[in-house]
């Protein structure tokens, strides 16, 4: 009779709020991650994965990586933001012009210097994966000008940049959490959303949303992060062998979600969506000013002209 394999010397249990799906990239980077670790550790360690708000919204994720509750979980930026100010330097709009600008940033000093702020909140930040760029999806018009966004009720993360964002470009924000969103835009309690192509599919918009406009308004970090009362339990070989895990397991999965943007497009024209670019970037650039003096305080000035002088380098 075949015996039952030991279990593991350490679990790590791994949350985060969308599907777990092939083309989701929170679902990549976790799977990715787990690869990586049980490749590198056989026997010593395995990751129990916990999608689509099993343990909550990125909100409850984050609360639980703070006390120890959860171990580690792939939340988004403006969601961390919230517990340190600092990261919202990675939500201004219209910051990057491409992933790889955004890569360089988080993958450099200012992004050394996001992950030290944050470790004094009790979490540890493992890198910044690939949520890809973040766009408007409405079923009121396509969103061609910044006229195009006033009036229109988008439903915004919880999160001050968004919400200040919307309001600069005229839109109605509605701050909403995540499990709340899908039936909202059923029944017409907002317009639209802004979101990552990848996501809109993974989580099935196409079903209930009419325009996708490629604004890319804003680079989508998905942080990899574990809490640090269990970063802090792991023998040293192990939490060594966590960070190299985590390298790889991004640059992967960075790799995989760029492979699968055409396809996630093709998909999206073929149940129906109605997709367009948008021409003149500045003229929203010019409207959502205001957004980066308002945050430059709680970002800091140094902070934000390194990472204006980063992406200028490119």
């Amino acid at each position: 009779m075949a015996t039952a394999a030991p279990a593991a010397e350490i679990e790590l249990k791994l949350a985060w709020l969308t599907a777990d799906s092939p083309t989701d990239p929170y679902a990549i980077a976790a799977h990715a991650f787990e690869d990586a670790i049980e490749a590198a550790m056989p026997g010593r360690v395995e990751v129990a994965l916990f999608p689509n708000r099993q343990l909550g919204d990125d909100k409850e994720i984050l609360e639980g990586l703070q006390f120890g509750t959860i171990d580690m979980g792939i939340i988004t930026n403006a969601v961390v933001a919230n517990i340190e100010p600092t990261y919202q330097l990675v939500d201004l709009p219209f910051l990057f012009g491409s992933a790889e600008q955004a890569h360089d940033m988080l993958d450099g000093p200012v992004g050394d210097q996001l992950a030290e702020n944050l470790r004094q909140h009790g979490v540890v930040s493992l890198g910044a994966a690939e949520g890809g760029f973040r766009n408007m999806i409405n079923n009121m018009r396509p969103v061609r000008t910044p006229e195009d966004v006033e009036g229109v009720k988008y439903r915004t993360m919880q999160n001050p940049v968004f919400i200040e964002m919307f309001s600069s470009l005229g839109g109605s924000p509605i701050p909403m959490a995540w499990g709340e969103v899908f039936t909202a835009m059923q029944q017409g309690t907002v317009d639209g959303l802004e979101i990552p192509t990848s996501v809109v599919n993974s989580n099935n918009y196409a079903d209930v949303t009419r325009y996708l406009s490629f604004t890319r308004h804003t680079y989508s970090a998905i942080h990899l992060l574990m809490a640090e009362r269990t970063f802090e339990g792991l023998p040293e070989d192990v939490q060594q062998a966590v960070l190299d895990a985590a390298e790889v397991a991004i640059e992967a999965q960075r790799t995989a979600v760029a492979a699968a943007e055409a396809e996630v497009v093709a998909a999206l024209k073929a149940k129906g969506m109605e997709i367009n670019d948008i021409e003149d970037v500045a003229a929203f650039r010019a409207k959502v000013g205001p957004v980066y003096e308002r945050f430059e305080p709680t970002i800091g000035a140094d902070l934000m002209q390194a990472a204006l002088d980063a992406v200028a380098a490119e």
